[in-house]
């Protein structure tokens, strides 16, 4: 039992530091920066982060919340989103163990946090993370455990093209852009992690998500939609209950 908590620890700690890098991410990647260079730095007074106050989610404690060089407040933002990733890859650990498959829904779930924190930010789903996790999503099914190279492929060019397909009727039919290539992207990258059955339900659930949410808010302004987040949503859902979603609907409405 020892032996697991180490696990569980070595899991949390390895999560709460991609969520460090996460932020740097969600801030450098929209505006096409590079996130290894320049160093991290206070945003008030430009002052470099030292490695020690950069250690995640204690560095922001022991620091009370402020730079140590101006005493600038620092949003807790940032210990909230690395306690969060850490939570995400000790549960993939919990649920699936020390497997190719808990690698591969932690950085499925890390993908979808960053670009749902992108999105709401800036209307921007960048390539680093759409293209970067459909690559990924490729790679790791050849590993044992989840849906095979064939199933992955086909849900990355299924969600692609259903998206794909829905911009362009749009467009002709609203004369204007109805579909963000962002999201076409990124429906490709959620197919390559949870085949052509998840890729749809995932885009049934955004768009219900969306309907539901931001329908009430897009009422009372003009505010572009920024469907990433209710893809990821979706996705969020499809990924640990698709299977049984649809096993559900298929018993209840089609007798199958």
């Amino acid at each position: 039992m020892t032996s697991d908590y180490l696990i569980w620890g070595y899991a949390a700690l390895l999560g709460a530091c991609i969520g460090s890098f996460l932020n740097v991410c969600v801030y450098r990647w929209p505006e096409a920066l590079s996130v290894v260079s320049p160093p991290s730095r206070c945003g008030s007074c430009g002052t470099q982060i030292r490695w020690f106050d950069n250690v995640p989610v204690l560095g922001w404690i022991f620091l009370r919340g402020r730079c140590r060089a101006c005493g600038a407040r620092v949003s807790i933002q940032y210990p909230l989103i690395e306690l969060l990733v850490a939570s995400l890859w000790l549960a993939a650990v919990l649920r699936h163990g020390v497997s190719w498959q808990a690698l591969s829904t932690a950085l499925f779930f890390t993908i979808l946090l960053g670009i749902a924190l992108t999105d709401a930010r800036t209307y921007i789903i960048p390539d680093e993370f759409s293209l970067g996790g459909l690559a990924l999503g490729l790679a790791l099914s050849f590993a044992p455990g989840g849906i095979t190279p064939q199933q992955s492929a086909l849900g990355a060019l299924l969600g692609f093209g259903v998206l794909w397909l829905v911009a362009e009727l749009g467009e002709r039919a609203f004369r204007k852009q109805a579909m963000g290539g962002g999201d076409i992207k990124m429906l490709a990258m959620i197919g390559a992690f949870v085949g052509m059955p998840g890729v749809l339900l995932t885009l049934f659930l955004g768009a219900l998500l969306g309907t539901l949410i931001f329908g009430p808010i897009s009422m009372r302004t003009n505010k572009l939609v920024p469907f990433g987040i209710f893809l990821a949503l979706g996705a969020a859902i499809v990924e640990p209950w698709g299977s049984a979603i649809v096993e559900w609907y298929l018993s209840t409405f089609v007798g199958v």
